[in-house]
């Protein structure tokens, strides 16, 4: 039987960058700015791969998507290594923290691979520094780089990573078409006070539940990266639900960086306005001690609200496909512990209702108010 290990907690993580952790060098802010871009990370998928064949993996499916072909073609080629000396240690850290999976993947661009030698970049140092409320100094890839580096010689990973191109070009080009990221951002650009530069989604055929975003400021220029599942379609589902449903998951990544920044602003007021947690939360419920005040329970909140506001104007005319929204949402923050989403939602909608030439950011103070009277 798989250990669900993180189902109720992958849903949604965030970590916060420090500014000096990335050096937006003036050449790469040219290259980079207003534009959005899907990679298969080099780096980054010889990580999660050597992650996924540890004992810790192959126990976690919720983390690890073990359906479909790939993973198979990734077996095959790798699970003879799994008693390597630096896989037995990754096993190890994820045993004791499972969030190792995001210091090892999250700073994966620190790094590029070179004739089976990782160089270092000029413009990420650091970049996944912390996670909920626990922060590292060094780049774990910094501490194993020669054990990484061997591994990689040893299991032929560039030859395999090669062979896959054709498959990973599929994968980029599935959310080119079906991710719909720029109309995402737009809308969120023109809803929120929030401006970010650029976005850069990193994805993988392995990622399944454990989802992360991350917000990096540097020398004047903001890039949102998020690391996300390749793109579903679930049977079951009708096209437009499936559209939602991808949108979904990338939507309430991308929106955490415009829906805490004027909750900072009201960071007191949230936090005596949804002092009561367990009116808001099922404390019992694994997951949510990483939402330990008003401050973040809110935004959490606030995360998949949005995600409805935008849902009721993209998706407008179809109130069937409407309802499976709302209902949905609903039904997994509610799982998630977030037991007050339907009525959070609803006020949510009537005070964007009320208000439509208003700016997300402007209905904050009526709907603390509101959370107060709960």
């Amino acid at each position: 039987m798989k250990t669900k290990f993180l189902s109720a907690f992958a849903l949604l993580l965030s970590f916060t960058i420090s500014a000096q952790k990335v050096n937006f060098m003036e050449e790469f802010k040219k290259e980079n700015q207003g534009k959005s871009t899907v990679e298969v990370n080099e780096v980054k998928e010889l990580l999660i791969i050597m992650l996924a064949i540890t004992d810790f993996g192959l126990e976690n499916d919720d983390m690890f998507e073990q359906k479909g072909d790939y993973y198979q073609r990734v077996l095959k080629h790798f699970k003879t290594y799994k008693d390597e000396p630096i896989i037995k240690k990754m096993d190890s850290l994820l045993m004791k923290n499972p969030l190792e999976y995001i210091f090892f993947t999250g700073n994966a661009q620190t790094y590029t691979l070179k004739n089976d030698i990782l160089i270092p970049s000029k413009i990420y140092i650091l970049p996944a520094d912390k996670v909920a409320n626990v922060k590292i100094e060094i780049n774990p890839i910094t501490t194993y780089k020669t054990e990484i580096e061997a591994f990689a010689k040893k299991s032929h990973f560039t030859d395999f990573y090669k062979s896959e191109k054709t498959f990973y070009n599929k994968i980029i080009s599935d959310y080119e078409q079906f991710s719909n990221l720029r109309r995402q951002w737009n809308w969120l650009e023109k809803n929120f006070e929030q401006k970010i530069n650029s976005y850069i989604v990193y994805t993988s055929a392995l990622i399944n539940g454990l989802n992360y975003t991350g917000g990096y400021e540097n020398n004047n220029f903001h890039l949102i990266e998020m690391v996300l599942p390749t793109i579903q379609k679930e049977q079951g589902r009708s096209e437009k639900n499936n559209d939602a449903f991808n949108t979904r998951s990338m939507f309430t990544e991308i929106d955490h960086n415009y829906v805490e920044k004027p909750s900072v602003k009201y960071k007191s007021e949230l936090n005596s306005a949804l002092k009561d947690r367990e009116k808001w939360v099922n404390t019992k419920t694994y997951g949510t001690e990483y939402y330990p005040d008003g401050f973040k329970v809110f935004n959490e909140y606030m995360t998949y609200g949005v995600f409805i506001l935008y849902a009721e104007e993209i998706y407008k005319g179809d109130a069937k496909l409407l309802q499976e929204i709302n209902n949905e949402v609903n039904a997994v923050m509610v799982e998630r512990g977030f037991i007050k989403m339907k009525e959070f939602n609803e006020e949510l909608k009537n005070l964007r209702n009320k208000n439509k030439k208003k700016k997300i950011d402007q209905l904050y103070p009526e709907l603390i108010n509101w959370c107060s009277l709960q």
